[in-house]
């Protein structure tokens, strides 16, 4: 007896696959594709995104450090004009030191001339000459003295105060100051008589 036939199968059984089951790999291909195809744009979507991401984080970062060297380089010069402006000051204190000396010291010689009478006579003059001079050399110097301090002050909170104000103030201070060197070389030309 032959063995009963396969074909057509029970209705419970599905038809048996012909041709070594290459029709379900077929399938899974279109399937795979899609999902590789879907995956690679992902990919490349976030690679993009990053890219652009990273590129404006560089520009953005890169237009802060230039800022900061600005800055730096502002911090710099008013420094420098700070250690300027301290030599000046310590430069106009000495000279104040010495013309007071100075000024002692030649009243002294001048005191010590011959006549009593005449002497006296001569010294009153000279000590009233000296002393008018020495009263302006004096004020100028402390003038000079104090605004250059004050500049000092300024300078050291310079975020608090425009730049053109101190660069005036600044420019003011130094004729100031030159009008006090100047009263200081007539009272020593005056010394010198």
């Amino acid at each position: 007896m032959s063995a009963p036939s396969a074909w057509p199968p029970p209705p419970d059984r599905p038809p048996p696959p012909t041709g070594g089951g290459a029709p379900a790999r077929r399938r899974g291909r279109p399937t795979a594709v899609v999902v590789l195809a879907v995956l690679l744009a992902a990919t490349l979507g976030i690679g993009a995104y990053l890219w652009v991401t990273t590129t404006r984080w560089q520009a953005h970062s890169a237009a802060w450090e230039d800022e900061a060297r600005g800055y730096a380089d502002r911090v710099a010069a008013l420094d420098a004009e700070l250690e300027a402006t301290d030599a000046e000051l310590v430069a106009a204190r000495e000279q104040l030191a010495t013309a007071t000396a100075r000024i002692t010291d030649l009243a002294n010689e001048k005191a010590q001339l011959g006549d009593e009478n005449v002497a006296s006579q001569q010294y009153l003059d000279y000590q009233r000459r000296v002393s008018e001079a020495a009263g302006v050399v004096t004020t100028a110097l402390g003038d000079c003295v104090d605004a250059q301090s004050q500049l000092i002050t300024y300078l050291e909170d310079r975020g608090s105060y425009d730049a053109k104000d101190l660069d005036r103030f600044a420019s003011d201070v130094e004729t100031l100051c030159r009008q006090a060197s100047k009263a200081n070389d007539q009272l020593e030309q005056e010394l010198e008589q």
